[in-house]
């Protein structure tokens, strides 16, 4: 922890820069699951985190079904003859029947097999008629049955602690009988941006938009967030210190970015420690993104992201990404934790790990990504991921990377976010 008094953060420039694991692990420190939890209905859970696992109270599916639309047989009828006379119909939803010895029975997909049935001709291989169905073939014992219990067993865990809840699950959930689910609250994100270059409506000379807002806003609305806009602060120390203590304790995590370097105008550490919350570590070796900030207001965990856009959104997936995780009682997922293969050649200088665009230009004969690196190394544009198709990282010690080298990256989904 540092001591807020006359601490502009110059002495801490000579140290060395915090390992990448180390800065994820400090992040992570700062924050705890989320204690509160609600009981549901199924249609309100998605997207939102199980507090509990949910386990089947009984075996699917709940008796022998046929797996098609077809005739039920007992196979040892077949033996002298192929064709049945019908003795009745059911269907799905129907009580279960007995099959009279010598006939067949029609039936339909998902209705409970007749008793003394031991298979299921399904109709493409038969011809029938009101009264009598002739078999192409005789069909094997246990021939297109769903057997009682073939899907899952009594106790089998449906959905476990932390798993975010999606309609596959709500479906697997309601068709096992469960209605409700306890889920943890939404976790509480309050957003910042600092700077006086960002404009509050039609732009003025010097002035810019403000991409890091929206963005960052989005990104934790879809990580499951309940997510407040908190505006722009001003380059000014006494306001921004002034909004830091009104959102202490309203929080589980509050983001901001900018403001967190050693510039004549980056007031946010200082203000951090004027409004009273405690700064337990900045600098981090990652490129782009070096100046971020971790600390506490309170009950409420603070991360300071750089003001760059690239930056901002890296340390949203490399930091804050995963303390909402976290916060929410998922469990942690790596970043990048798949191999690829890299198609270009690069010189770089080490010593900061670094993340940048990539494309996806193929598959090894392996199935392992072959990537193109998109953009130059800079922190400022999000112009290069409009074409990405992910995020890649080389650890800080690699200073050249040429074709074929192993990389890891981590693929967008198909709306463009990260999976």
């Amino acid at each position: 922890m540092l001591d807020h008094a006359g601490d502009c953060g110059c002495d801490r420039l000579k140290q060395d820069l915090m390992p990448l694991d180390a800065a994820i692990s400090l992040a992570l420190e700062q924050v705890r699951p989320v204690g509160d939890i609600e009981i549901l209905p199924l249609q309100d859970c998605a997207g939102r985190f199980a507090a509990a696992p949910a386990y089947a109270h009984f075996a699917m599916p709940l008796f022998d079904n046929s797996a098609m639309d077809g005739f039920a047989v007992a196979t040892a009828d077949c033996e002298t003859t192929l064709s049945l006379p019908i003795s009745g119909t059911v269907a799905a939803g129907d009580a279960p029947a007995r099959l009279t010895a010598g006939t067949a029975m029609r039936i339909y997909t998902g209705a409970p097999l007749p008793e003394g049935a031991d298979a299921v001709n399904m109709s493409e291989r038969c011809d029938a008629t009101n009264r009598l169905v002739t078999l192409h073939q005789a069909p094997a014992p246990g021939e297109n049955i769903h057997r009682a219990g073939s899907d899952q067993a009594t106790g089998a865990m449906l959905v476990d602690k932390g798993q975010r809840i999606g309609a596959r699950h709500a479906g697997l959930l309601a068709g096992n009988g469960i209605t409700t689910c306890h889920v943890r609250r939404k976790v509480r994100v309050g957003v910042f941006s600092t700077g006086n270059e960002l404009a509050q409506g039609a732009l003025q000379l010097g002035q810019i938009h403000d991409a890091n807002r929206p963005m960052l806003l989005s990104l934790a609305v879809q990580a499951g967030s309940d997510v407040t806009d908190l505006g722009v602060l001003p380059d000014d120390l006494e306001q921004t210190t002034q909004a830091l203590k009104a959102v202490r304790d309203r929080f589980d995590l509050v983001l901001s970015t900018g403001a967190v370097s050693v510039g004549g105008r980056d007031h946010m550490r200082a203000a951090l420690l004027d409004a009273g919350g405690t700064l337990d570590g900045w600098r981090v070796a990652i490129k782009p993104g070096k100046p971020v900030a971790f600390g506490r207001l309170g009950s409420t965990a603070f991360t300071g992201l750089p003001g760059n856009p690239f930056a901002a959104y890296v340390g949203f997936h490399l930091f804050a990404g995963p303390q909402i995780a976290r916060l929410s009682g998922a469990g942690n997922r790596p970043f990048a934790p798949h191999p690829a293969r890299a198609v270009f050649d690069w010189r770089r200088k080490p010593g900061r790990a670094e993340v940048f665009p990539v494309r996806l230009r193929g598959f090894t004969d392996q199935g392992v990504a072959e990537l193109e690196r998109l953009g130059a190394s800079v922190s400022a544009t999000l112009f290069p991921l409009a074409d990405a198709d992910g995020l890649a990282i080389i650890p800080a010690e690699i200073g050249h990377v040429a074709p074929g080298d192993r990389i890891r990256w981590q693929p967008f989904d198909g709306n463009g976010d990260m999976r």
